[in-house]
C-alpha cells in the first residue's frame, strides 16, 4: 500500500489507485493518515468530521466509515487480526504504515535528516534532502475532502509544518549551493502562500543567488499588489529589505547544485519512476492564515460626564459630518482632529460623549485606546501595543496575535472589513502615531483627539479637522452650576466671574477649582477667587499667548492646600510608570507606613488630584501628573528620586517573589535576590488566591515595572522581575506580553555584563518564543542559556533549560528528541539532589511516552513522579503527575483508573487554588466521560473548565469552547454526577 496526504488523499495497493469512497469517508482516512501511527480518539474523529453540529448518529457514521476503510485497505482481512493496518487503540484507531508508504511520514523523516546534516556541518546535503522532502507536496494537505472539514486544525496545522520547512530549507540553501529544483518548490509554495511575506522574501532571495533577478522582480511586484489588494497595507521590512538587495545586485549568484541520481537534490522514492503518475495540480487561491474571530462586540467607551454641559456649537459642527443616511446605512470613514493644542481644553470629554450619543449606529461595537502621546512619564502606547488591545477585545485570543506590527494591522482591518465599529483614538502625539490604527472598512467611523494638528492625516486620509478652543464665558459659569448648583454660583456672580476668568475658561481647570469648592461648601466662593489670585502665575506647560489660559493657578492652588506629607506623596508618585497604583505600592514609594499612607491617599482624592478608580486602586490625570512630575524635579533631589524608585522596585520584585513562591513553591527559579529596603513595604500575601489574584491586579504595573526598571538604572530589579513573572504569565497564555519582558531583562542582563542573569533570561525568553511557535529563536536562546549555565556551574538552570528544549521538541512532535534532553536533566537534578525537579522530569518523561503511545512505560515513570512529590509534600507535582497516570490509562481504555486518577488531581489542584491547571485535567476528565459513553458528565466538565479558562482570559478557552458547541447539540440523559 502506498499512500498521500500531501495535496489529493490518495491510495494504491501495488500500482491500482484506489476509489476511496464518499467525502467523509475519504475524509476519516485523511485524519488517519495525517495522525499516523497515533491512536486517534473517537471524539476527535467526530471533531474534524462534523467540525458545526455533530448528528445524534455520529458515532455510529464513524463506526461504519472505519469498517468501509479497513475492508478498502484489507480486503477478506477479520478485524482486530494481529498485524492489521487499522486496529482500534485506546478509545478510537490507529492507522500504521511506515515512511517508504505515506509521503507525509517520509517528508518528515527527510526534514528531520536535513536538519541533523545542516548541524553537522554540511549545509549542501542538508538544502538537498530539504528539497528532496518538499518535492512531495502537491497541495494543501487533504485535498479533495469537504472544505469545512479541510480547513481543521489537523490539516491546516500540517499545512503550517510544511511551510515552516519550505522557509527552513531556503535559509539552509541561501548559505551554500541552490539545488536545482528548489526554486520551482520555493515557487509553488509561494503561490498557495501569497500574503507570507517572509517566505516571498525567501523565494526573492532565492531567486536573486541563482541569477533569476528578472523572476524575482516578479514576485516582489506580485507579493506588493496581492497584499495591496487583499489587506490595503504595504509591504513590511522583511520583504522591502529583500527588493532593496536584488535592487542594488548585492545578492552574489550561487550557482546550481546538479541534481545527480543518488544526490539529495535527486527525486526520493515517493516522487520517483515506482510512484503511480499523479496530474499536476494548478495553482489555488491562497487560503487566509488569520484566526478567525467570533462574533465579539466590544463597548470600549469610558464613561460620559455626567455633569458634561456646554460644547453645543462644537457638536452640531462634527455631527454634521456624519455623511446623508448615517442613521440607517454604513458611515463612510471619519477622522476628528482637535488640534489647538491646548491641554485640558476637554478634547477627551467631548469625544466620548458624541461617541456615546451616535454608539447606536455602530452595532458591531466601540474600540477605545488612550494612546497617552503626551504622558509626563513617556509611557507612550506605541501603535503595536493599541493593535494587540484591539485585536483582544475583537475575540483573538493572546498567542494568535501576530508578532510584528504590519501583520497586526492586517489582521485588525480584515476583523473590522463589513462590520460598522466606532474606533476612538485618545491622545495621539501625530499622524504616523495612529495610521496604522485606522480601520479600512467604510462602515467604521474613527475618532482621534490630539494636542497637535494631524496635518498628515488631513492630506492624505482626508480628515476632518475640528478646532477646539476654551469653553465660552456662558459654557464656563454652566460647567459650575452643573458641579456646585445653580444657587450657590448665582448668588456670587462677581466671584464666579473671576474663577472663569482666572482658570482660561479651561474645562479641567474648572472642574479642579469646583471640587475643591465643593468640599468646603461654607466657603464662599469670592474666597476661592480670592487664593487664585494669590497664586497666579505657574505650572508653564499650560502658558499660552494668553495668560488666563494659565492652569498652574489651579494645580497649585490645589497642591499647596496639602499638608507636606500628603504633598510630598503627591509628587513622589509621579516617579511611578503607572498606569494606576495600589495602596500597598504608594506606602513604599512614599517609604511610610500602610495606615498612614491610607490617610494621605484620602487626602489627594479629596482634593481631586487623584481618582480611586477601583477600590484601594489609584490613577492621576496626565495633566496633574505632569505637574507632579515638575514638582519632584523641581523639589526633590536626585538621591530622594533614586531612593524612592529603588523602594518602588523591590515592593514589586519581592511581592512579586512571594507570589510566585506561593503559587509554585517548588518551581521558583532561585535567584540572588538582595533585601529589600528597610523602608519598602512589599506586601505579605496570605495564601494561593492572594497570591494569584495579587499578580492578575498588579499585571500590566509588573510588565511596566520591568521597562521602568532597566531605564532608570536598576538593571538587576528588571531582570529579576522579568524572570519571577514568567510561570504566571505563562500560565495565563500572556506569551507575547512575555517575550517583551523577557527581550527587555536580557538587554538589562547584558548591560550589567551579568551572566546569571542572561542564562535566566535567555531561557525564559527562548521557552516563550518556543510557545509562539518561533523556533528557530527559541532554539538560539536555550542553546546559549545551556552554555551560560554550563560555564557557570549551575547544574540545575540546565537542567530547567533541558527541560524547555525537550518541550519545545515535543511540540513539534520530536519525541525521541526530547527524550535525549530530559535524560541529561534527570541527571543534573540527581546530582544536585534537586528531588522536585527529578519528580517533574520523571514526570515528564512520561508524558512523553504517551505522546509515542508506549503507555506502559508512561505509567512506570509518572507513578515514579507520583510516589517521589508526595513523599517530598510537592502538591503541585503531585497533582500533575496523578493527571499524566489519568491521561496515560485513558489512552489504555482502563477508564475508570484514569477517572480515579483525575479526581485525586482536580482535588488537589482545588486545595492549592491552581485554577488553570485545575481547568485543563477537568478537560480531560470530561473526555475519559465521553469514551466511556456518558456525554452529559463529559459536557458538565468541559462547562466547569471553560469557566476557569474565560474566567482566566486564557487562549485554551476559544479551543474548549469550540469543543463544547460541538457536543452540546447531542440529545443525551443528565445522569447523576458523583464524586
Amino acid at each position: 500500500m502506498r499512500f498521500t496526504v500531501l495535496g489529493p488523499v490518495r491510495a494504491w495497493r501495488a500500482d491500482a489507485e484506489l476509489e476511496l469512497g464518499p467525502p467523509k469517508q475519504r475524509a476519516l482516512l485523511a485524519l488517519l493518515l495525517v495522525r499516523a501511527g497515533q491512536p486517534v480518539a473517537l471524539s476527535e474523529i467526530v471533531d474534524v468530521l462534523w467540525a458545526q453540529a455533530p448528528p445524534s448518529t455520529a458515532v455510529n457514521v464513524v463506526h461504519r466509515h472505519v469498517g468501509s476503510v479497513r475492508r478498502l485497505l484489507e480486503p477478506g482481512l477479520p478485524a482486530r487480526t494481529e498485524g492489521s493496518r487499522l486496529v482500534r487503540s485506546s478509545g478510537g484507531y490507529r492507522l500504521n504504515t511506515e515512511p517508504d508508504t505515506l509521503d507525509l511520514l517520509r517528508f518528515r523523516q527527510l526534514s528531520e535528516t536535513a536538519r541533523r546534516t545542516a548541524a553537522a556541518g554540511a549545509p549542501e546535503r542538508a538544502a538537498g534532502l530539504f528539497t528532496q522532502a518538499l518535492a512531495l507536496w502537491r497541495g494543501p494537505t487533504a485535498t479533495g475532502v469537504p472544505a469545512d472539514i479541510q480547513a481543521h486544525p489537523v490539516f491546516s496545522g500540517v499545512d503550517r509544518e510544511l511551510l515552516a520547512v519550505a522557509k527552513e530549507a531556503a535559509t539552509t540553501a541561501l548559505d551554500s549551493e541552490v539545488p536545482q529544483r528548489l526554486p520551482a518548490v520555493l515557487q509553488q509554495f509561494a503561490a498557495h502562500h501569497a500574503l507570507d511575506e517572509t517566505l516571498q522574501a525567501q523565494l526573492i532571495r532565492v531567486l536573486a543567488a541563482t541569477g533569476r533577478r528578472a523572476e524575482a522582480l516578479e514576485v516582489f511586484a506580485a507579493a506588493r499588489d496581492g497584499l495591496a489588494e487583499q489587506l490595503g497595507v504595504a509591504p513590511g521590512p522583511e520583504l522591502r529589505a529583500a527588493h532593496r538587495r536584488l535592487l542594488s545586485r548585492s545578492a552574489p549568484a550561487v550557482p546550481l547544485a546538479p541534481a545527480e541520481p543518488g544526490h539529495p537534490g535527486a527525486p526520493g522514492p515517493m516522487a520517483g519512476p515506482s510512484h503511480p503518475a499523479e496530474p499536476s495540480h494548478p495553482a489555488e487561491p491562497s487560503r487566509p492564515t488569520a484566526p478567525a474571530a467570533p462574533a465579539v462586540r466590544p463597548a470600549q467607551l469610558p464613561p460620559d460626564l455626567t455633569a458634561f454641559s456646554g460644547r453645543r456649537a462644537e457638536l452640531a459642527d462634527i455631527h454634521a459630518l456624519l455623511p446623508e443616511g448615517a442613521e440607517s446605512g454604513s458611515p463612510a470613514p471619519l477622522v476628528i482632529s482637535a488640534i489647538d493644542g491646548m491641554a485640558g481644553v476637554g478634547k477627551t470629554t467631548l469625544a466620548v460623549h458624541w461617541a456615546h450619543r451616535i454608539a447606536h449606529r455602530f452595532p458591531d461595537g466601540q474600540l477605545y485606546a488612550n494612546l497617552r502621546g503626551f504622558d509626563p512619564a513617556g509611557s507612550m502606547m506605541s501603535p503595536n501595543e493599541a493593535l494587540r488591545t484591539f485585536l483582544h477585545a475583537l475575540g483573538i485570543p493572546p498567542n494568535r496575535v501576530p508578532a510584528d506590527l504590519d501583520a497586526k494591522t492586517a489582521l485588525y482591518r480584515s476583523l473590522l472589513a463589513g462590520r460598522r465599529t466606532l474606533v476612538l483614538l485618545d491622545n495621539v502625539v501625530d499622524s504616523s502615531h495612529v495610521r496604522p490604527l485606522l480601520p479600512g472598512s467604510p462602515g467604521c467611523l474613527t475618532i482621534v483627539t490630539s494636542r497637535n494638528q494631524l496635518h498628515g492625516l488631513i492630506a492624505s486620509e482626508g480628515a476632518r479637522p475640528l478646532t477646539l478652543g476654551p469653553l465660552s464665558a456662558a459654557e464656563s459659569h454652566e460647567a459650575l452650576a452643573r458641579r456646585l448648583g445653580a444657587d450657590r454660583v448665582g448668588a456670587e456672580p462677581r466671584a464666579v466671574a473671576t474663577i472663569v476668568q482666572l482658570c482660561g475658561r479651561l474645562p479641567l481647570a474648572l472642574a479642579v477649582v469646583a471640587a475643591r469648592a465643593a468640599t468646603r461648601p461654607s466657603f464662599p466662593l469670592s474666597s476661592v477667587a480670592a487664593e487664585l489670585l494669590a497664586s497666579r502665575g505657574n505650572l508653564d506647560a499650560f502658558a499660552g499667548a494668553d495668560p488666563h489660559t494659565d492652569a498652574r493657578t489651579v494645580f497649585s492652588w490645589s497642591y499647596r492646600a496639602l499638608d507636606p506629607e500628603a504633598a510630598r506623596l503627591f509628587r513622589l508618585l509621579a516617579l511611578h510608570p503607572g498606569p494606576d497604583v495600589s495602596t500597598a505600592a504608594a506606602a513604599s514609594v512614599a517609604g511610610r507606613p500602610l495606615r498612614a499612607t491610607r490617610a494621605l491617599l484620602a487626602t489627594l482624592t479629596g482634593a481631586h488630584l487623584l481618582a480611586e478608580h477601583a477600590p484601594g486602586r489609584y490613577t492621576c490625570h496626565d495633566l496633574l501628573r505632569a505637574y507632579a512630575m515638575e514638582l519632584v524635579q523641581d523639589h526633590d533631589t536626585d538621591e530622594t528620586r533614586r531612593a524612592a524608585r529603588h523602594r518602588m522596585f523591590d515592593h514589586y520584585l519581592h511581592t512579586a517573589r512571594t507570589a510566585a513562591t506561593l503559587l509554585a513553591p517548588h518551581r521558583t527559579e532561585p535567584l540572588p535576590l538582595s533585601p529589600p529596603r528597610p523602608d519598602a513595604a512589599p506586601e505579605h500575601l496570605d495564601g494561593q488566591d492572594r497570591a494569584e489574584a495579587w499578580l492578575a491586579a498588579e499585571r500590566t504595573v509588573l510588565l511596566s515595572a520591568v521597562e521602568h526598571a532597566r531605564d532608570h538604572q536598576f538593571p538587576r530589579h528588571a531582570w529579576q522581575l522579568a524572570v519571577t513573572l514568567e510561570l504566571f504569565l505563562d500560565r495565563r497564555g500572556h506569551w507575547q506580553e512575555q517575550t517583551a519582558i523577557q527581550r527587555t531583562a536580557l538587554g538589562a542582563a547584558r548591560a550589567l555584563s551579568d551572566r546569571l542573569g542572561q542564562a535566566h533570561t535567555h531561557r525564559t525568553l527562548g521557552f516563550a518564543e518556543g510557545r509562539l511557535g518561533r523556533y528557530d529563536e527559541a532554539d538560539g536562546h536555550l542553546e546559549r542559556a545551556l552554555e551560560l549555565f554550563g560555564k557557570l556551574g549551575e547544574g540545575d538552570g540546565r537542567a530547567r533549560t533541558l527541560r524547555a528544549m525537550a518541550f519545545l521538541a515535543n511540540a513539534r512532535g520530536r519525541h525521541q528528541r526530547a527524550l535525549d534532553h530530559y535524560g541529561p536533566a534527570l541527571d543534573h537534578y540527581r546530582a544536585s539532589a534537586h528531588l522536585s525537579g527529578q519528580a517533574s522530569v520523571l514526570n515528564e518523561i512520561g508524558w512523553t511516552h504517551i505522546l509515542r503511545g508506549a503507555y506502559e512505560r508512561a505509567l512506570t515513570h509518572c507513578r515514579q513522579a507520583v510516589e517521589l512529590h508526595r513523599r517530598i509534600g510537592d502538591s503541585a507535582g503531585e497533582a500533575a503527575a496523578l493527571d499524566s497516570v489519568g491521561y496515560a490509562y485513558h489512552h489504555m481504555g482502563r477508564y475508570e483508573h484514569a477517572l480515579t486518577s483525575y479526581r485525586r488531581a482536580v482535588a488537589i489542584y482545588r486545595e492549592i487554588s491552581d485554577r488553570y491547571l485545575e481547568a485543563d485535567t477537568l478537560t480531560h476528565q470530561g473526555d475519559t466521560r465521553l469514551a466511556q459513553g456518558d456525554l452529559a458528565t463529559a459536557l458538565a466538565d468541559w462547562r466547569l473548565a471553560l469557566e476557569i479558562l474565560q474566567e482566566l482570559n486564557h487562549p485554551d478557552a476559544r479551543i474548549l469552547g469550540g469543543k463544547l458547541r460541538q457536543y452540546r447539540q447531542w440529545p443525551h440523559p443528565a445522569p447523576a454526577r458523583g464524586g
